[in-house]
């Protein structure tokens, strides 16, 4: 079979607990059209899908049609790349099992694969980001959750039913504070947006030190990492005990590993030195002996939408062509 034109354009979408994202990328990664809706505003599946679908159609319309669209690839928290379905997400409006991949595809007719946001990171670091070229990593995202994927030997590792790689609900403080996965002690809890905030918290009830922090209503791990910089003890306190916690967590994770580095993304990790140098010498104070100071700590190079929407991408090119436009 002669096949005379090639489609070189796919979408690629990015749904947060807050926001999703649509962008229509072309076969070299340029992102060539986007736009944004609340996800938060759905209460039902259905409501969603059209939205989504809405959107992307009128997003593909914009750029020539959507018969120029090859497929979609999804990025989502608690996807499961292996079943394309949204599997008992905590931070998402629905709950239960969401077959979103085969829904977008019956409801715009067009190939779609959908992963975990985690996972998606991973490709996308890896296509474009700061692991390009690497075959042995981790990506570690720490925004209102923590998500991390693994790569080994130059492919995402996703386990025998796709959840491999949650490091951020692995018990670090047995008996400790309450994940939105039901369980206790989990890594999230303390080094998720909400866990930083929850311990800048307790040290304050803990103490009578004076801190700036007491003044901050809705406070933010920005507000703390600003406060860090003006020499604020319990900020600098806050971000020690998180830091300790996430190499703790991590130096197991690595132990079992071996990777060439961890990326860091997600807001939390805008904290920097803060963070990251706590955090560094915990790692090396508990990680396995032959492979301490060769895992490097590397910052993502990539904004966090863009990078999940260029992995989406990649994801997509991925997927097998299917269409009711040929």
């Amino acid at each position: 079979m002669i096949q005379e034109t090639v489609k070189t354009r796919v979408v690629g979408v990015d749904i947060s607990p807050e926001q999703t994202s649509v962008g229509v990328v072309d076969i070299r990664g340029n992102i060539l059209a986007t736009t944004q809706f609340a996800t938060s505003e759905h209460d039902t599946v259905g409501d969603y899908l059209k939205t989504l679908g809405d959107n992307i159609c009128q997003l593909a319309e914009a750029v020539g049609g959507l018969e120029q669209i090859r497929s979609v690839g999804i990025s989502t928290p608690s996807g499961n790349f292996h079943t394309g379905c949204i599997e008992n997400p905590p931070n998402l409006p629905w709950k239960g099992v969401t077959p979103l991949a085969a829904m977008l595809r019956d409801h715009i007719g067009l190939a779609v694969a959908l992963a975990n946001d985690a996972h998606v990171m991973a490709i996308g670091e890896q296509a474009f980001g700061a692991a390009h070229g690497m075959r042995d990593f981790i990506v570690l995202s720490l925004g209102s959750g923590v998500g991390s994927c693994i790569y080994s030997g130059g492919k995402p590792y996703l386990g025998a039913d796709g959840f491999a790689g949650e490091l951020g609900h692995t018990c670090v403080v047995p008996g400790g504070r309450t994940c939105g996965c039901g369980k206790r002690g989990c890594l999230e809890t303390y080094c998720s947006a909400k866990g930083i905030v929850r311990t800048a918290k307790e040290l304050m009830e803990e103490s009578d030190k004076p801190s700036l922090m007491r003044q901050v209503s809705n406070l933010t791990p920005r507000d703390i990492t600003n406060l860090c910089e003006d020499g604020d003890e319990l900020a600098i306190e806050t971000y020690r005990k998180a830091g300790y916690t996430l190499g703790l967590g991590l130096a197991n994770f690595a132990s079992i590993l071996n990777p060439e580095a961890i990326i860091f993304s997600g807001g939390v990790s805008r904290a920097g030195k803060w963070l990251m140098e706590p955090a560094n010498e915990a790692f090396e104070s508990h990680v396995f002996h032959n492979i301490q100071n060769k895992v490097m700590f590397v910052k993502s190079l990539l904004d966090n939408h863009q990078r999940e929407m260029l992995g989406a991408s990649v994801l997509a090119w991925e997927v097998k062509e299917y269409s009711l436009f040929k």
